[in-house]
């Protein structure tokens, strides 16, 4: 047995007889072929090996809740709408990391990050409050349209202004959808 089954089958018991890890486990082959394992998924290759217990979307609500409102207040961005993107976008996993190397929360891409003076996207704090800056920017861009803001948020501001809609674009559409029926859920269970 090689050095790296050993580790993981050792890792795999942990987690099954003990419980303790609360981190999915990630692995990718290099090009010479030796695996790589992590529980942070910090590069696009890692794709995801074994799930673990996590918090519920729920309790990270709960977690982030103060940090969310505090960036809604300072970005005038509304509380459920920044909880809808996060949901869409990392069903509120600090560690998420897209295929196309969006990071954290609201999955700010790297070039976005730096623009909104994140320093470290995986921070939640840092995460929430350039992402709704973003939002916000977006927001008065467009008018204070949340869907055409939404469409913005996922496939470029540009994009949007060029249809003067919300693209014909599926991915797109699908993720406005799902913000917007986000949306309405968290200000239902708000009242």
């Amino acid at each position: 047995m090689s050095l790296s089954k050993l580790i993981l089958s050792v890792a795999i018991i942990a987690i099954l007889f003990f419980g303790y890890a609360e981190a999915d486990i990630y692995r990718f082959r290099d090009k010479n072929g030796v695996w790589h394992f992590t529980n942070i998924r910090s590069d696009p290759r890692y794709r995801l090996y074994i799930r673990t217990g996590k918090l519920k979307g729920k309790q990270y609500i709960i977690n982030y809740d103060t940090i969310i409102h505090k960036a809604s207040e300072q970005f005038g961005v509304e509380a459920n709408l920044i909880k809808a993107v996060i949901m869409a976008e990392s069903s509120f996993d600090p560690d998420a990391v897209s295929e196309s190397g969006a990071q954290g929360l609201m999955q700010l891409m790297p070039s976005t990050a730096d623009d909104m003076r994140v320093n470290n996207p995986f921070d939640p704090e840092e995460n929430i409050f350039g992402g709704t800056k973003y939002l916000g920017l977006l927001l008065k861009r467009f008018k204070q349209d949340k869907r055409l803001a939404v469409a913005a948020y996922n496939v470029g501001p540009t994009v949007v202004s060029n249809h003067n809609s919300v693209p014909p674009i599926p991915q797109t559409r699908r993720f406005v959808e799902k913000v917007m029926k986000y949306y309405m859920e968290f200000r239902k269970k708000r009242n």
